[in-house]
């Protein structure tokens, strides 16, 4: 998860210059949020986005990603995951949503992910989720509207209504974090694997959770 959290280079799948969309929303949120390091947009109707140079697909790229964030229509996910895989990148952030929360078709397009990328090495946050954000590293890895300050405070969340509603309260109240995770669907990264990694980060000194479900239980007392 350090390479999610930490990343050298991101790229967008699905960066735009439409605005009103996530993939807007997202390149925006880095470019302004300060992140310094590569940033890559990729979309084949694009040839830059915010100033940067675009590709058609993570293939294009000549050298290695850290995170891969993915806001494209659910369908085309797989493929997307599949081109990570062969491009050896780390992990990934699938923002998309239309998964199992609307019904066994969704399901079937999440399963067809979890293999490639449990195959491929691939963590991911997501899908149908707000993305992440990590304050201390400049880093707005989502589509919420700004990033809060700095803190001590880990926040992790099921809902995106809850992420949003706290962001939104952050902001009034100046409440600082060290991390923001809206963790989705988990597909693959859950509560077990944040607690983890964000309770051995020092810039960490209490997490809290919103939690609606567990997916593993064998990790449920890391949760309980």
């Amino acid at each position: 998860l350090e390479r999610i959290f930490k990343p050298r280079r991101v790229a967008v799948v699905g960066a735009s210059e439409k605005a009103g969309s996530i993939g807007n929303a997202l390149m925006k949120n880095l470019v302004e949020g300060g992140f310094s390091q590569t940033l890559l947009p990729v979309n084949p109707k694009y040839e830059t986005v915010h100033g940067l140079a675009a590709v058609k697909s993570i293939r294009d790229l000549v050298t290695g990603v850290d995170l891969a964030i993915i806001a494209t229509p659910i369908h085309t996910v797989p493929d997307i995951v599949r081109d990570c895989v062969e491009s050896k990148t780390a992990g990934a952030i699938i923002i998309s949503a239309g998964g199992k929360e609307v019904g066994e078709a969704g399901r079937k397009i999440e399963e067809q992910i979890r293999v490639m990328a449990y195959a491929g090495g691939l963590r991911i946050v997501g899908p149908n989720c707000l993305g992440i954000i990590r304050p201390g590293g400049n880093l707005n890895a989502s589509f919420a509207a700004g990033m809060p300050d700095a803190g001590d405070l880990a926040f992790v969340s099921q809902s995106g209504a809850i992420c949003t509603a706290i962001l939104d309260l952050a902001f009034k109240e100046h409440i600082g974090f060290s991390h923001f995770v809206s963790v989705g669907s988990m597909l693959d990264v859950d509560f077990g694997d944040l607690i983890d990694y964000i309770g051995n980060d020092p810039s960490a000194k209490s997490i809290l959770l919103y939690v609606e479900s567990l997916t593993n239980f064998r990790d449920r007392k890391s949760v309980v």
